[in-house]
């Protein structure tokens, strides 16, 4: 699963992790991209977020750092099911005044005994693509050489037939059919794709089932759920 969390804050901007909560359990994920995930800042009063969600979900926690802000930190979270081999958190580029983005990495062993690497990302969200294009060109570079079969999960900022998407698909298969892209922005009435999964390699994954999972509450965007099959 994919999911930008809105920094806990709700579209009715009454910071209730709680129905963040309730839409990770309901669709009761293996992995999950958690984006817009603050650390200890004042307007999370000071709240680690991805441990109060996986204290909430039963899940293993990991907060990824992006950049310090309002006395905390911002960046990616991910929560998984099973506990983690090997983490590593990569900085992306960006334009002096701009955000900085990341790209968090878990490798993990799946209850089938299966070892997998999970990434999550958020990339930057101004018109401009500069830093986009920038960032997917890191991420290609990142994890073009991973040792296991590898998912790449996020809020990319940009649409389906876009340069950065498009570049991102020189190395992952997106898992839905370009003519088949359901929306997931904004919550109360998609309109436009930017939350992603993909994977690499293509013949080591089968699709079995995407779903947009639409809570106007939780957050702005909708989560993203993917089922996959592991192939031989």
């Amino acid at each position: 699963m994919t999911f930008n969390i809105l920094h806990g804050a709700t579209t009715m901007g009454d910071f209730d992790l709680d129905a963040i909560a309730r839409v990770i359990l309901e669709a009761d994920p293996d992995l999950v991209a958690l984006q817009e995930v603050d650390f200890q800042t004042n307007r999370a009063k000071k709240y680690d977020l991805v441990t109060e969600l996986a204290i909430r979900t039963n899940l293993a926690p990991l907060f990824g750092k992006a950049m310090d802000f309002d006395g905390g930190e911002y960046g990616e979270g991910i929560l998984s099911k099973t506990t983690f081999l090997q983490t590593r958190n990569v900085a992306l580029p960006f334009s002096p005044g701009n955000e900085p983005r990341a790209a968090l990495e878990v490798i993990t062993v799946l209850e089938s005994g299966d070892t997998i690497a999970f990434i999550g990302t958020h990339l930057d969200h101004l018109r401009d693509e500069t830093d986009r294009l920038a960032q997917v060109k890191k991420i290609n570079e990142a994890f073009r050489w991973n040792r296991y079969p590898s998912i790449l999960a996020g809020d990319l900022n940009a649409v389906p037939e876009s340069q950065p998407i498009k570049i991102l698909e020189e190395h992952w298969t997106p898992a839905y059919y370009h003519d088949q892209a359901a929306p997931t922005f904004p919550s109360s009435a998609p309109e436009k794709k930017i939350d992603y999964i993909m994977f690499n390699p293509e013949a080591r994954w089968k699709v079995l089932e995407t779903k947009v999972i639409q809570d106007s509450i939780a957050s702005d965007h909708c989560a993203y759920l993917v089922t996959f099959q592991l192939l031989p």
